[in-house]
């Protein structure tokens, strides 16, 4: 279905969509000519004028150029709220919570293992279980170890042996959101995600062998220590059913909250509470906690992927 917004091009790849009615600030999409077209095809651009209606919201309402129908928000949506008057919706965050990607850059040249290329994939699919069915990887979380893993995220796994510490600092935040509080997790949310660590998942998820085909900024290649023909390693996981649940729980208890703190919305998927109310405040401790799951979770596949180099094909991935 066409969307009904109309924007105006500010450039080439800038379309602005007015303010108007309920909404409080600006939309704005990036895309190019050709593919604001695309955007426009569905109702993605409404969810835009949706988001841009919510109490507290600063700045713009913005789209990137990846944007397509979403929960409420559009996928590709960015908003930023005031901390004292602007809102916390868990649509806006997603089901998959702190879904994101781990680049490993090798020292390797793609000559260096293209022989081994079956081998390795082979091997992957043993160390990171993969798929619908991924429910059981390795570790067997208690209730204590769970704790750890939900304030600690990614350096939970560092600790106990899965990485090195020198990793975490180029890790967003460190690897753990500090304002976690693993008590709002729920027991369903930490049933689900029990058996999960280590494991990617399905959807869009993946883990894969890549290798740098050509470098368009050289000082930014240089910073990340990439090269032409190097073999890196991207893994696009995130909290599992952990995160799910703990979104799928909020989403239920949002609706009554907004309705007792005054707040309309134009759609139901985008129920909120105040950031500072007693319904965002535990959204937000509960979902940096599953964020810290995921930190940790990616950690863990991408110690996996070592061990496939170092002992199931012998080579020393000197990253």
């Amino acid at each position: 279905m066409a969307s009904r917004v109309t924007v105006e091009a500010i450039d080439a790849w800038r379309w602005r969509i007015p303010r108007q009615g309920a909404m409080r600030v600006d939309g704005l999409i990036y895309a190019g000519a050709g593919l604001i077209e695309e955007v426009l095809s569905d109702r993605a651009a409404e969810q835009v004028v949706n988001v841009a209606c919510l109490p507290g919201i600063v700045g713009r309402c913005l789209a990137m150029p990846d944007i397509h129908w979403g929960y409420g928000f559009p996928i590709g949506g960015v908003a930023a709220f005031d901390v004292d008057s602007g809102v916390v919706s868990p649509g806006g965050v997603g089901y998959d919570i702190n879904c994101g990607v781990r680049l490993l850059a090798t020292d390797l040249e793609f000559g260096a293992v293209e022989a081994h290329r079956i081998r390795w994939a082979d091997a992957l699919y043993r160390r990171v279980p993969a798929g619908v069915g991924c429910r059981r990887g390795d570790l067997d979380l208690d209730d204590r170890e769970m704790d750890r893993v939900l304030a600690e995220g990614a350096m939970w796994a560092v600790r106990r042996g899965m990485g090195d510490p020198t990793e975490i600092e180029y890790i967003e935040e460190g690897g753990c959101l500090s304002f976690a509080d693993p008590d709002l997790v729920s027991p369903r949310a930490r049933s689900r995600g029990r058996r999960q660590l280590g494991t990617l998942g399905s959807g869009n998820h993946f883990l894969e062998v890549q290798r740098v085909d050509r470098i368009f900024d050289p000082a930014a290649a240089a910073a990340f220590g990439l090269f032409e023909g190097q073999v890196t390693v991207s893994i696009h996981s995130g909290s599992r059913g952990l995160g799910y649940q703990v979104c799928d729980e909020s989403l239920r208890q949002m609706p009554e909250a907004a309705r007792q703190h005054g707040i309309e919305v134009p759609d139901r998927q985008l129920c909120c509470a105040p950031i500072d109310s007693p319904q965002g405040r535990h959204y937000l401790g509960a979902m940096a906690a599953a964020a810290n799951f995921a930190f940790a979770n990616r950690q863990i596949m991408a110690h996996q992927v070592r061990r496939v180099l170092e002992e199931d094909l012998g080579i020393a991935p000197a990253a």
